[in-house]
C-alpha cells in the first residue's frame, strides 16, 4: 500500500497498574497483566522507531506509569531519541525525588488527572482515600520543579458543578492547559452510565462555562473541551481521522489505531516486537480499515462534513449500533440518534446509582472504602 503522512504523537500506555479504581476507566475490560508488559529495552526501541517513522511526541501512560519502577529510564530512552515526552498521572507513586529525577532524564510535561476538586468527590471517584491530599502535593513539586503542567478533569453527573473551581485550581496551580474531559461512555464506563451520564441541562451548562472561561483565561489558561457527546448534534472529530495523526502502543506491544480499537471484534492488530512500526502505521489491515472515506456508508458518504468529523468515532458506533462503518449515532443525520437521545435521558434520569469501581491487575478489590460525597 501506498505511505501515508507520519503520525504526529504516540501513546505509549507503559502498563494497566493504577492504584485509583475510577468507575470511568478507559482501559480495556481484559487488562494486560504485568507480565505481559514490554521490558525497558522493548520500549526504548517503540521510542527510537516512533521517532524514525516522525512522531514527534510521546504521551506515557497507563494505568499509572509510575507503577513501572523503570519510569525514569523510559523517560530517558524516548528523549534520547527525541521525542518530546509527556507524562500523564494520578500523582499516586511520585514523591518529590522521583519527579527530579525525571526532570533530569529530559522529561518535558506533566499532565496531571482529577476526579474532583475537593477530597471528598475526588477520593469517592477515584476509590482511594488520600488520592486528592496526594494530587494538591505533587502539583506543588511539579511547580517547584518547573514542569509545564495540563490539568485533566473528568467530569460526569456527580461532578460537573465542580467544573468552576476545577478552572480555578488549575489557575492556582499554574497550569498552562485544562482539559475539561465530559465521561466517554467506552469500556468500563458502559458499566456505570446510569450514575454517571450528565443531564442535558448540565452538558448545556459546562459548555456555557467553558466558553466563558475561554474568554476570560485567554492569554493564561488554554481550555481543551470534550463535551458530553450523548447529548450533542454531531459527533467528535475523533483521533483527528482514523490512522492520520496517531497510534496507541499497549502495554504488551499491541499497536492500535486508537485506545478503544480492541472493541471493534473483526480488527487485527499486530505486535511492535515481531513486526516495524513503519510496516503496522502504513500497511496493517487495522489502521487502513477506516482511513479515508471509501469505507463510508450514507449518510456519511455524501455528507460535507465527512472531512470534517469523519463520521464519528468507530467504537462508539460499534458499541451502540453493532457496527463500526455505521455513522456514529451522536450524529443528528444517524438513523439511530433519537434512540441515543433517548437513553441518554433515560440513563441521566436514574438519580444516585450505585458506582462499578474499576480493580486492575493483582487486586481484589478497592484501594480503601470511602464515603460518599455530599
Amino acid at each position: 500500500m501506498t505511505a501515508v503522512p507520519p503520525p504526529i504523537a504516540m501513546l505509549a500506555e507503559l502498563t494497566h497498574r493504577c492504584p485509583l479504581a475510577c468507575p470511568y476507566c478507559s482501559n480495556p475490560i481484559e487488562l494486560a497483566r504485568q507480565a505481559m508488559e514490554l521490558s525497558t529495552e522493548d520500549w526504548s526501541d517503540a521510542f527510537r522507531q516512533a521517532a524514525a517513522l516522525g512522531v514527534l511526541q510521546v504521551h506515557l501512560s497507563g494505568g499509572e506509569p509510575a507503577s513501572r519502577r523503570d519510569l525514569v529510564d523510559l523517560v530517558a530512552a524516548a528523549r534520547e531519541a527525541g521525542l518530546y515526552t509527556n507524562l500523564i498521572t494520578s500523582g499516586v507513586g511520585l514523591n518529590e525525588g522521583r519527579l527530579k529525577a525525571l526532570d533530569e532524564a529530559g522529561l518535558d510535561h506533566v499532565q496531571l488527572s482529577l476526579q474532583g476538586t475537593d477530597a471528598a468527590m475526588a477520593d469517592e471517584i477515584g476509590g482511594y482515600r488520600g488520592g486528592f491530599d496526594r494530587k494538591m502535593q505533587v502539583s506543588r513539586w511539579i511547580g517547584n520543579i518547573g514542569f509545564p503542567l495540563t490539568l485533566n478533569v473528568v467530569l460526569h453527573r456527580r461532578n460537573l458543578h465542580q467544573l468552576p473551581r476545577a478552572i480555578e485550581l488549575a489557575v492556582e496551580m499554574g497550569a498552562r492547559r485544562i482539559e475539561v474531559a465530559t465521561v466517554q461512555f467506552h469500556g468500563w464506563a458502559l458499566k456505570n452510565r446510569d450514575a454517571l451520564m450528565p443531564t442535558r441541562e448540565q452538558a448545556k451548562e459546562a459548555t456555557r462555562i467553558v466558553g466563558e472561561a475561554r474568554t476570560r483565561l485567554k492569554g493564561v489558561l488554554v481550555v481543551d473541551y470534550v463535551p458530553a457527546d450523548y447529548h450533542e448534534d454531531y459527533p467528535k472529530r475523533c483521533m483527528g481521522g482514523w490512522g492520520t495523526t496517531g497510534l496507541n502502543i499497549a502495554p504488551d506491544g499491541l499497536v492500535l489505531p486508537c485506545h478503544a480499537a480492541q472493541t471493534i471484534p473483526h480488527l487485527a492488530f499486530e505486535n511492535v516486537t515481531e513486526t516495524p512500526l513503519v510496516a503496522i502505521w502504513n500497511d496493517s489491515m487495522a489502521f487502513n480499515m477506516y482511513r479515508g472515506d471509501s469505507w463510508m456508508q450514507e449518510p456519511c458518504k455524501s455528507c460535507d462534513r465527512r472531512t470534517v468529523d469523519f463520521g464519528g468515532c468507530r467504537c462508539q458506533a460499534m458499541a451502540l449500533v453493532g457496527d463500526a462503518a455505521a455513522t456514529d449515532p451522536v450524529c443528528m443525520k444517524s438513523p439511530h440518534h433519537g434512540a441515543l437521545r433517548e437513553r441518554a435521558e433515560a440513563h441521566a434520569g436514574n438519580g444516585d446509582s450505585a458506582l462499578t469501581y474499576r480493580v486492575g491487575p493483582g487486586k481484589t478489590s478497592i484501594d480503601t472504602v470511602v464515603e460518599p460525597a455530599g
